[in-house]
């Protein structure tokens, strides 16, 4: 058998990088050279194994990459961990095919919770959205859900499944722009006078109340909002990692929309993610889940991909002039577009205009292209709500980028005559478009601050350093990230960003270096003088980077 190590083996609960069923994946690190044979040995003993149990319609499939390779195969709910244990039997050192298919029927005995499998069926015939974790099972979603310990559950034919009625559902994965285009939802659907649910990167979220502060993209996220009864409208930020480790919370089509907003470089070499095709054919896994599919159409690798979605598609540009944008407006599709600075919503030939650009806060009088953008995007995804023009107006318009609204993205700040502004942006994509947006206001100097976790790799982290290189500011501020080295060395970060500015051609005597986000910040300020811009970007002190631009602007 050829060499190889096992990464991890885990559950697939819902539509994943891997496909569209549930089911164990196994990822391995080998020799490229290899991965034939070692896959031709997995398919070979892990479908001797399946027959032997009699399982005859289970799914196998593979994804490689450069030095890995992922197996996997489709198994019910109720016996993933077993599930699991097959697969990595699959590549055991062991011959006894027979005591291997008597080991497991005992083990999926063990494991089976037909009332589990009979709820998913029943609610599968009717429609009705199911759900199910290691913990808990439920039917319908929001104000008409149900749900269950896993181990207490009701026969099904006690249920009333036609009582558990859906509720809109949305899910927005991108780059960057997530969060803002789902807090931007919620004020569409808070004018609707509708309870939104909302899980993200920061919080899980009901109404008004943060039921839980940290990253709740994934699948658990969802399911906690879903089957929460106090909610009208499920807003779902999805991440990659998520999508990824677990898959999708819900099955196929069960969301009303999904969103693309956006593929960039970002978490390159985390999951077997490789390069920028690799992240876009994971993000595009949240396609399976919507009924209704919204993308960027000047996204390059999303227009690539839009050939793979057979439900209804709509696009969002600010460039009108896209030759495949145009066809698709021509033929009667929906697109959201910006027209003469005006936010449009074209549908069957007809161009409806909601409001000018410049009358959205968020936009800075539409300096910051990348939030006209998330607000066509918004658009796109309230009308598969629906929600009503009026109230997708008036969210646009309530809308702030501050700390209310929208913390730490894009929050605006007056210091003693300094435009200060604190950001979440991370990656070159993301920097790029504050850059863009800060070269169209007004100032006399330049400086932005720079870090970033330890876990992107050698090459996101210089074309980072070249994309603030490029920007034209008159000082980089670089800062370590000491709470999220993830396995690399105090200051290596900074090192390698630093080294790569002088490679760049980035002046050394405009170069400064802080031991963390508060000193950059203090940094930021005593380096700053009236009319200069500052652009703060926060990853893991937000909050106490906030409070410390706040106590200066109390000051005399």
């Amino acid at each position: 058998m050829a060499a190889f190590t096992l990464r991890d083996s885990r559950r697939l609960t819902g539509p994943n990088i891997m496909g569209p069923n549930a089911g164990p994946v196994m990822d391995l690190a080998l020799e490229d050279k290899d991965a034939d044979a070692l896959e031709s040995l997995w398919r070979s003993r892990i479908q001797a194994l399946l027959d032997g149990l009699g399982w005859v319609d289970s799914i196998l499939t593979s994804r490689r990459f450069p030095g890995g390779l992922s197996l996997s195969f489709s198994a019910p709910m109720d016996v993933l961990y077993t599930a699991c244990e097959m697969n990595e039997w699959a590549l055991a050192e062991t011959e006894d095919l027979a005591a291997s298919v008597d080991h497991f029927k005992k083990a999926l005995r063990n494991e089976a919770n037909p009332p589990l499998i009979r709820l998913q069926e029943s609610a599968a015939r009717v429609g009705t959205l199911f759900l199910s974790c290691d913990d808990f099972v439920s039917v319908g979603a929001g104000r008409w859900s149900e749900t269950w310990s896993v181990k207490e559950l009701p026969e099904a034919g006690g249920v009333d499944m036609k009582a558990h009625v859906r509720i809109p559902m949305a899910m927005i994965t991108g780059t960057n722009g997530k969060t803002t285009t789902v807090r931007l939802l919620k004020a569409m659907v808070d004018a609707q006078g509708k309870v939104p649910g909302l899980s993200s990167t920061d919080w899980l979220m009901v109404g008004d109340e943060i039921l839980d502060h940290g990253d709740w993209s994934g699948p658990g996220g969802a399911r906690t909002i879903l089957r929460d009864s106090r909610v009208d409208v499920a807003l779902l930020e999805t991440a990659r990692g998520g999508m990824l480790r677990r898959g999708l919370a819900v099955g196929p089509q069960e969301a009303d929309v999904v969103l693309v907003n956006n593929i960039a470089a970002d978490h390159l070499g985390e999951w077997g993610v490789q390069d920028l095709d690799m992240l876009a054919d994971t993000k595009f896994v949240i396609r399976h889940a919507g009924r209704h599919v919204v993308i960027n159409a000047e996204d390059e690798k999303s227009v690539e991909r839009a050939h793979l979605v057979e439900q209804p598609l709509t696009w969002f540009s600010l460039n009108l002039d896209l030759p495949h944008l145009k066809k698709h407006i021509a033929s009667g599709g929906k697109a959201a577009t910006l027209q003469e600075g005006n936010l449009c919503w074209t549908q069957e030939g007809e161009t409806e205009v909601f409001l000018s650009a410049s009358e959205v806060p968020m936009t800075l009088h539409g300096a910051a292209k990348y939030n006209v953008a998330n607000a066509l995007a918004a658009i796109s995804v309230a009308k598969e709500l629906g929600i009503p023009d009026s109230a997708i107006r008036q969210g646009l318009q309530s809308f702030q980028s501050n700390v209310k609204d929208n913390p730490g993205r894009m929050n605006q700040f007056d210091v003693k005559g300094i435009s200060v502004f604190v950001d979440f942006a991370h990656n070159p994509h993301g920097l790029s478009a504050l850059f863009e947006m800060t070269a169209n206001l007004p100032s006399k100097r330049r400086l932005v601050t720079l870090g970033h976790a330890g876990d992107r790799n050698d090459e996101n982290l210089k074309e980072l350093a070249r994309t603030a290189a490029a920007s034209g500011v008159d000082c980089i501020l670089l800062k370590e990230q000491p709470k999220n080295l993830r396995g690399r060395k105090l200051g290596e970060v900074p090192r390698i960003i630093h080294e790569t500015l002088l490679e760049s051609g980035y002046p050394e005597n405009q170069i400064l270096r802080a031991e963390d986000e508060i000193q950059a910040t203090e940094m930021a300020l005593d380096w700053a003088e009236s009319g200069d811009l500052l652009l703060l970007l926060a990853l893991d002190r937000r909050a106490d980077v906030i409070q410390l631009i706040e106590a200066e602007q109390a000051k005399k």
